[in-house]
């Protein structure tokens, strides 16, 4: 689901990336293999620069951090320096971030449990689905894809929920988002306390099909404290595997001097991040494996119910 971008004043480092931009879109109309990325975002907020990109770079244009093949038995954290940004922002001791960093790891949820996340997720999706490539479920609000709009699956097919969810579904949903809500404090440093989910939370099916509105475009870059405000980390959890079930779809941050990348696996999570272009097949998210939760930091008790 896109929203409105706020404008991002230009800079020597933006105005670098902006070119990036530009011989990425190039090299995705070049582009033949299409496919189809399904995953899980919860937002915790990471002030970094993020591209929901599905175009292909180039192998000499992006460095990759953690390809599809490897395991990693302990997270992989690499530091970066924390925008100045957060300056106009208020702050909260014990969760606004004073390190900043990517960190990717395959230890959040088992396999079993990233499968079981994906069946739910396509659960609900099959009830209806955007008609471009780009579909979303938000278990939260109730939002879903249906052609070029969004319903309330909860109002939409009522009592018909019954057959498509169970309180397992909910329980195992909670418990995942709970675990890599934990995950972010240990990383960063942080208490789990005083961070709270915020929203949009959703699972995200995206495939080659071309875009029918601007709720389609999930290829635009962009920094998630810019965007929607109350971020300040960010997870993805990945439910399907790139090469094997998509090609495109890779995870890319956007740096001025290079491209960094990730490539989704079912189990592999990440915190902070950007993503490339479905080549082929469907490419599946939700929040654990290599994953993404969206939370916020409050000092009272708002944001999103776990419930």
């Amino acid at each position: 689901m896109t929203v409105q971008r706020r404008g991002i004043s230009k800079t020597p480092e933006s105005s670098a990336i902006e070119k990036k931009i530009k011989r990425g879109n190039a090299q995705r109309q070049a582009s033949s293999w299409r496919g189809n990325v399904i995953t899980l975002l919860l937002l915790t907020g990471v002030t970094g620069l993020v591209s929901w990109i599905y175009f292909t770079w180039a192998d000499d244009f992006t460095h990759t951090m953690v390809s599809r093949g490897e395991i990693l038995t302990q997270p992989r954290v690499f530091t970066v320096e924390c925008s100045e940004d957060y300056k106009k922002y208020k702050f909260f001791p014990g969760c606004t971030p004073t390190k900043c960093g990517r960190a990717i790891t395959d230890s959040v949820v088992t396999l079993e449990e990233a499968q079981k996340l994906r069946r739910l997720a396509e659960r609900g999706l099959s009830l209806a689905g955007s008609d471009g490539g780009a579909s979303i479920l938000d278990l939260h609000s109730g939002a879903l894809s249906m052609g070029k709009q969004f319903v309330n699956i909860y109002r939409y097919f009522k009592n018909e929920i019954r057959d498509v969810f169970t309180e397992d579904d909910f329980e195992l949903y909670r418990d995942v988002r709970s675990r890599i809500q934990k995950i972010i404090a240990e990383t960063f440093g942080l208490d789990s306390k005083q961070m709270y989910l915020t929203k949009p939370t959703f699972f995200s099916r995206i495939n080659s099909t071309s875009a029918k509105t601007t709720h389609d475009e999930y290829w635009h870059p962009h920094i998630d404290k810019e965007t929607y405000g109350s971020f300040d980390y960010t997870s993805l959890l990945y439910l399907s595997d790139y090469g094997l079930e998509f090609g495109g779809g890779r995870f890319v941050f956007m740096d001025p001097s290079s491209n960094r990348t990730v490539e989704p696996r079912a189990v592999l999570n990440e915190l902070g991040y950007s993503v490339l272009d479905v080549a082929a097949g469907t490419c599946s998210c939700s929040l654990g494996g290599r994953s993404s939760v969206l939370c916020r930091c409050v000092d009272y008790p708002s944001g999103v119910a776990d419930e």
